[in-house]
C-alpha cells in the first residue's frame, strides 16, 4: 500500500490557492505565485517548514501567508493548531490557514479564533456539492443532441435548351459550351432570370429543393421545373444558354444524431469551505470560482 506523505494533497491545496488568487485579480500585484514547501527562517535563525506560501507587496508592506495542510482521514484536533501556532510564533506579520479534507474536533474553532487563523475544508468534490442548502440542485450535466441536416444533393443537371433561341445563334457549338458547363463547379453556374433580375447557383438550387419539393422524402430523387426569359450562365457571363427548364436528380441524407456529454463535475478542481462560517466555493479547472 503506497504510504500517504500528504504531499499530493499539498499540491492540491497549492493549486486551489493559485486558482483562487487569479480569480480575485490579486495576482497584478505582483504575479503572485503560490509556493509549495516553503522554508521560512524564524527570529532564532531556525528553518521553518511550510506546506502552502505565498506573498504579495501592496502600499509598501509584504503581506505573507501560509497554509498547513493535513490530509488526515480523521478531524483536525487542536493539538494540532497548538502546534501551528508554535511554529510561527516568531515569524511575524504572517497570516495563517489550517486547511484539511475532514474538518475540525471541537475547541478547534475557538483556539483558531483567538489567533485569528482561518479554518478551511479543502477536498475534492462529491455529488452533495450539487446542491444548494435548500435543496435546489445545480446543473451538473449537459446532454448535447446534435442533429445535423445537410441539404439535398443535386447528382446530375439537364437544362432544358430554348430551340428558337438556339436556332437564332448561328455559328454556336452546343457541344463546345456543354463541356465547358461540365468543367465549372455548381457555385459557379447560374440560372439568372433576366425579367425579375433573379440570380442563383445550382448550389443555391440545391439548398432551396427541401423548400421547393412538398414532403420531400430521404433518398434519391428527381425535380423539375419550368422557367421563363432564363439563361443558364458562368459566373462571369461568358457561357450562357437560354432555357426553358430544367429537370435534375438529387440525393436527400437523412439527417447524422450525435450526443455530446458536458460533464462539468470533471471540470471541477476542487471545493473550498470556511469552516467558521459555512461559505463554500466551487473551484473549477478553467479558474473559474462559484
Amino acid at each position: 500500500m503506497k504510504k500517504n506523505t500528504g504531499k499530493e494533497y499539498e499540491e492540491f491545496v497549492g493549486a486551489i490557492q493559485q486558482s483562487l488568487l487569479n480569480a480575485e485579480g490579486m495576482s497584478h500585484l505582483k504575479n503572485i505565485l503560490v509556493e509549495v514547501n516553503k522554508k521560512i527562517e524564524d527570529r532564532n535563525g531556525i528553518l521553518r517548514q511550510f506546506d502552502v506560501y505565498w506573498e504579495f507587496n501592496y502600499g509598501g508592506y509584504d503581506y505573507k501567508t501560509v497554509i498547513e495542510c493535513k490530509d488526515y482521514a480523521s478531524t483536525v484536533t487542536i493539538d494540532k493548531i497548538d502546534a501551528f501556532i508554535g511554529k510561527t510564533q516568531d515569524i511575524p506579520g504572517l497570516r495563517l490557514i489550517y486547511a484539511t479534507k475532514t474538518g475540525y474536533q471541537s475547541g478547534t474553532k475557538k483556539k483558531a479564533e483567538q489567533y485569528k487563523i482561518d479554518l478551511l475544508i479543502i477536498r475534492e468534490g462529491i455529488d452533495d456539492d450539487w446542491t444548494t442548502p435548500d435543496g435546489t440542485p445545480l446543473v451538473k450535466s449537459i446532454n448535447l443532441n446534435i442533429i445535423a441536416q445537410s441539404p439535398p444533393k443535386i447528382t446530375s443537371f439537364y437544362p432544358f435548351i430554348d430551340s428558337s433561341w438556339l436556332k437564332s445563334q448561328s455559328g454556336l457549338n452546343i457541344e463546345d459550351i456543354n463541356n465547358n458547363f461540365n468543367n465549372i463547379l455548381n457555385n459557379e453556374v447560374f440560372i439568372s432570370n433576366q425579367v425579375t433580375g433573379i440570380r442563383y447557383s445550382l448550389y443555391d438550387l440545391a439548398n432551396s429543393l427541401a423548400d421547393k419539393i412538398p414532403d420531400i422524402k430521404y433518398g434519391n430523387g428527381t425535380y423539375s421545373e419550368t422557367l421563363s426569359n432564363s439563361y443558364l450562365e458562368s459566373a462571369n457571363g461568358e457561357l450562357k444558354i437560354k432555357i426553358i427548364g430544367y429537370k435534375l436528380n438529387y440525393q436527400y441524407s437523412e439527417p447524422t444524431v450525435s450526443t455530446s456529454v458536458i460533464d462539468y463535475s470533471k471540470e471541477l478542481l476542487g471545493i473550498v469551505q470556511n469552516y467558521s462560517s459555512g461559505n463554500k466555493q466551487m473551484i473549477f479547472k478553467d479558474g473559474q470560482v462559484k
